[in-house]
């Protein structure tokens, strides 16, 4: 009698996570995570001014239309998502919220909390991955998030993680660049954001690497109705945009009930 062989397991393939996009090159969701960390962690001491110098100053007032859409009420609890300097906090705070500002990464966290100590205003800043946020469910009247959702390695799912945060009848208001529907001001705008913001950014920050990512990501970014169906996904009613320079940049919102 000749001695059978045990079975043979079956092979099992290892489960491989799908390549995300860091610019315009495709990533492992990890180095992503990690890269957009040290980007960010290089250009917070000059982050703010590079916004002025980008935009013309422009940003300043995107942000306070942004505000003003967003009708934060006194006592309300906000939270500034990806709000590291404040720009965002500062305004809404004047309105008399409580309001938590959080941001992955600790350099932009120092610079918003140095910002607000000059102008005696008392914020909560807090590092959190927006994937995966250490705020319990309805914590918030609304969650805003401002030029840093294209950021997020894991969009869907920090999408999902707001809807939980925030309390029934709570909103959800994000400020990003998309793609301008004005077909001459779009070739423009795309010239001056790959040849022209790179330059400055070496000039001003010494860093024309992180700001090549930065244009590069605006280009790899949903347009505004894509960008609204992954809200409606992560379970959000009454989901709208509101294109400002024909698209260039967007105010997108949505509610939880």
């Amino acid at each position: 009698m000749t001695k059978s062989s045990p079975p043979t397991k079956p092979l099992v393939s290892p489960k491989v996570e799908p390549l995300v996009s860091l610019g315009f090159k495709d990533v492992a969701p990890a180095e992503k995570t990690l890269a957009v960390r040290d980007i960010f962690q290089r250009v917070a001491p000059r982050y703010d001014l590079m916004n002025d110098l980008m935009s013309g100053g422009m940003h300043r007032l995107w942000k306070d239309d942004f505000v003003r859409a967003l009708k934060p009420q006194p006592q309300e609890k906000i939270l500034d998502l990806a709000g590291g300097t404040g720009d965002i906090a500062f305004r809404i705070a004047r309105r008399g919220t409580d309001v938590t500002v959080a941001d992955i990464n600790p350099g932009m966290l120092e610079v918003g909390r140095e910002r607000a100590a000059k102008r005696g205003l008392k914020l909560d800043f807090v590092e959190a991955n927006a994937e995966a946020m250490p705020f319990a469910d309805q914590s918030f009247d609304a969650v805003t998030i401002a030029f840093g959702i294209r950021n997020v390695t894991d969009i869907p799912k920090a999408l999902k993680d707001v809807h939980r945060t925030l309390k029934w009848g709570g909103r959800f208001f994000c400020l990003e660049f998309s793609s301008s529907e004005w077909p001459g001001f779009a070739r423009l705008y795309d010239l001056y954001s790959m040849k022209v913001v790179p330059r400055i950014g070496a000039a001003v920050a010494d860093d024309a690497d992180a700001y090549q990512y930065l244009v590069e990501s605006i280009r790899r970014f949903p347009d505004m109705p894509g960008f609204a169906t992954m809200i409606e996904q992560a379970g959000f009613r009454q989901v709208r945009y509101r294109p400002i320079l024909g698209g260039a940049v967007a105010i997108h919102s949505g509610w939880k009930y």
